[in-house]
């Protein structure tokens, strides 16, 4: 079994991160950490290589517990919920774990609603956490 987590480094990917590690020692999964950064003039390498050492330090605890993670940083010029439903229809990726929080009608309008589009086209089962 594959797991994808979605992490933006808030507190609700966090707990999608304990979530998931939860379901990989119930299931013997695989579990895949992405953040996706969305491709544009004001992404600097600097940004990248901080989320890619982040992404490096959140294996720990997988690691601990004997469960195997990989982790990306995708760069792409695709919205971040395209970037995950793109990459768990191209790893086959069998359950993938979204952090939800409250935005404003506006705000969804505005930044649009990663969640809601990954729940919406994803190819597999999301489970969705608060």
């Amino acid at each position: 079994m594959k797991i994808l987590v979605g992490y933006d480094g808030s507190k609700v990917a966090d707990n999608a991160l304990k979530l998931a590690q939860k379901h990989a020692k119930a299931f013997k999964a695989e579990v895949y950490i992405v953040t996706s950064l969305e491709q544009g003039p004001e992404l600097k390498k600097e940004d990248i290589d901080k989320a890619e050492n982040k992404l490096e330090k959140l294996r720990t605890p997988f690691k601990v517990d004997d469960i195997a993670c990989k982790t990306q940083a995708s760069v792409s010029y695709h919205s971040p919920g395209e970037d995950l439903v793109n990459y768990a229809r191209d790893n086959s990726i069998d359950e993938i774990i979204i952090g939800v929080r409250r935005r404003s009608k506006v705000g969804k309008l505005v930044f649009g609603s990663t969640a809601q589009y990954v729940i919406l086209e994803a190819p597999c089962p999301v489970v969705s956490i608060k």
